[in-house]
């Protein structure tokens, strides 16, 4: 598959990162001539954070090229997606190129965060809305507006690519989400006008409240939840009257004046001014790839989390009976190391675990086996650390099957380095098969009791 990108600004770069890293071809068209340093700092940047997200290795990259010529760039595109200037003219000069040079059956998406269709296709271009948001690389959602059937077509891609498409119903300036953000900018620029407080008040307002609620629950949930037992109703009985009381501007704009620019700009480069850009990305990311870690671990996973759960279920690579089983692929995320800069011992034991999950799958003991009440416990293990691990390693694990009697199990792991197949820690695990009603051991059922020791005498023969 190939994506083409038209402008590689901070959001084209990103959705260069997105399709790559996914491992789609990407073709990108910028005049800029900083456009190829550009992207490779995004990229740098993304390589860092998003396999952090899985359990599992993400795709091999794609081929990224650079191309001073649009037919170039977009010649056997599957998705071609413009991501240049807020200016209707110049998106209309690029959806005129488009037309001509693009394949017929490639989706042509804007990035656009508030023109409609009908704007963006008023001189005969077939484009829809896939609205992203910044870091794209990172964050899910795309808002999609434009034709029911190729919307549908697109959302079944980005799906593929690990987001969240929502379809938007109606046609409407700014789309959903930007709305609300417009909404709340507004508000904040009276309020920091009027000095009542600064940039960073506000931030702080956002950081330490009611984002934490947003990023699992949203609006409407939230305040679902803050109904108490009496659930919405009661919430909207309670507060509705609100609505009517002057704790909003939102009609209001304050005039964009030179002091006014003055006093925000002052104020947040008093507040992160002594970090670069760059050094701000990194942050923002480690912090996301850390949130969205945390809501992807319960359960089916809430929120963003729950779209990166059921990405990963397609990235797991299958596996045949061949010693050694490859039980794991992955990449360090940065939230397993420690204060001395490499990965915590702890996570060594999730590692072999996850290698553990993936042969008791492998065998049959999978997630239905264990809901009908029978799975196999760790006993005893014995890990050897042999060499450092740090955050964005990708490593593997190829684990054997040693010994496959009755209720017992028992596995060799070995956890390597992919870049040079170094040795990084080994472990030597003793599993015991249980009856989760009773809490104690029993015989697994005869299919899986079949499948353990047919690989632990297949292993037999082939272990050095």
């Amino acid at each position: 598959m190939k994506a083409a990108i038209i402008g590689g600004g901070v959001i084209g770069g990103g959705w260069a990162a997105r399709f790559l890293l996914n491992g789609w071809d990407v073709a990108v068209f910028d005049p800029d001539p900083e456009a190829e340093r550009k992207i490779g700092e995004v990229l740098t940047n993304a390589r860092r954070a998003l396999p952090g997200l899985y359990e599992t290795a993400l795709p091999a990259e794609g081929k990224l090229t650079y191309h001073d010529d649009v037919a170039q760039a977009v010649a056997g595109a599957d998705w071609v997606q413009e991501s240049v200037p807020e200016r209707l003219d110049l998106k209309h000069k690029v959806f005129a190129d488009l037309m001509r040079l693009a394949p017929e059956t490639a989706i042509i998406g804007s990035s656009t965060s508030g023109f409609k269709p009908s704007e963006l296709n008023v001189k005969g271009a077939r484009a829809i809305v896939a609205h992203p948001f910044n870091p794209v690389y990172l964050l899910p959602l795309i808002e999609l507006v434009g034709d029911e059937g190729t919307c549908t077509r697109a959302a079944d891609i980005l799906q593929s690519i690990g987001m969240f498409p929502l379809k938007v119903r109606k046609e409407i300036d700014a789309h959903i989400a930007d709305r609300f953000l417009e909404a709340v900018w507004r508000e904040a620029l009276w309020l920091v006008k009027d000095g009542i407080a600064t940039t960073e008040e506000i931030d702080d307002a956002i950081r330490m409240g009611f984002g934490l609620r947003w990023a699992q629950m949203g609006l409407f949930e939230t305040y679902r939840v803050a109904g108490g037992e009496a659930g919405m109703k009661h919430f909207m009985a309670q507060f509705g009257p609100c609505l009517t009381w002057p704790w909003t501007k939102l009609m209001d704009v304050p005039e964009f004046t030179d002091e006014l620019v003055d006093l925000i700009a002052g104020q947040s480069d008093a507040q992160s001014g002594h970090m670069s850009i760059r050094e701000l990305e990194r942050l923002r990311d480690d912090n996301l790839v850390s949130i969205l870690r945390a809501l992807k671990a319960r359960g089916s996973g809430s929120g963003a989390g729950r779209v990166i759960r059921e990405h990963e279920t397609g990235l797991w690579p299958p596996m045949d009976d061949t010693a050694p089983l490859r039980t794991v692929t992955r990449e360090v995320p940065i939230d397993w190391t420690d204060y001395n800069g490499h990965m915590n011992e702890g996570r060594y034991g999730q590692v072999f675990s996850d290698a553990a999950d993936r042969v008791m799958a492998h065998v049959g003991a999978d997630a239905d086996y264990i809901a009908s009440g029978l799975s196999y416990f760790t006993a005893e293990t014995k890990i050897k650390y042999l060499d450092e691990c740090h955050a964005g390693d990708a490593v593997y694990v190829d684990s054997t099957v040693t010994l496959g009697d009755g209720k017992k199990l028992r596995l060799w792991h070995e956890m390597r380095r992919a870049s040079d197949d170094g040795l990084l820690a080994t472990c030597d695990q003793f599993l015991l098969h249980v009856d989760l009603s009773t809490r104690k051991s029993c015989p697994p059922r005869a299919n899986v009791e079949a499948r353990v020791e047919a690989l632990a005498a297949l292993h037999a023969k082939g272990a050095t």
